[in-house]
């Protein structure tokens, strides 16, 4: 079983920055694929990005190509989310999950976190 608590989220202007972080309990943390997720208000959460257990594959929704990126680090049991070049239309509940299977789709992630909030002002 994996637990996972995000932070990093607030307030942020238009064109800025901010990482995210997802912290991990559990031994198994570097087998699972990580993904992150985003949810509006009144929408569907929606992916944003994916890392692979072995760091060979990421993947990003088109929407954040070229401004997120994702990485993770094993040894400290975490994943990040670099987000640059901020828009308004990313503001969302930001959720990290993980997953056994390389996937794209939330069904498919077994375990949440509570999600961080990230509002762009325009």
């Amino acid at each position: 079983q994996v637990q996972l608590v995000e932070s990093g989220g607030g307030l942020v202007q238009s064109g800025g920055s901010l990482r995210l972080s997802c912290a991990a309990s559990g031994r198994t943390f570097s087998s699972y694929h990580m993904g992150w997720f985003r949810q509006a208000p009144g929408k569907e959460r929606e992916f944003v990005a994916a890392i692979s257990w072995s760091f060979s594959n990421t993947h990003y929704s088109d929407s954040v190509k070229g401004r997120f990126t994702i990485s993770r680090d094993n040894a400290k049991n975490t994943v990040y989310l670099q987000m640059n070049s901020l828009k308004p239309e990313d503001t969302a509940v930001y959720y990290c999950a993980a997953g056994s299977r390389w996937s794209f789709r939330p069904h498919e992630y077994a375990y949440w976190g509570q999600g961080t909030q990230v509002t762009v002002s325009s």
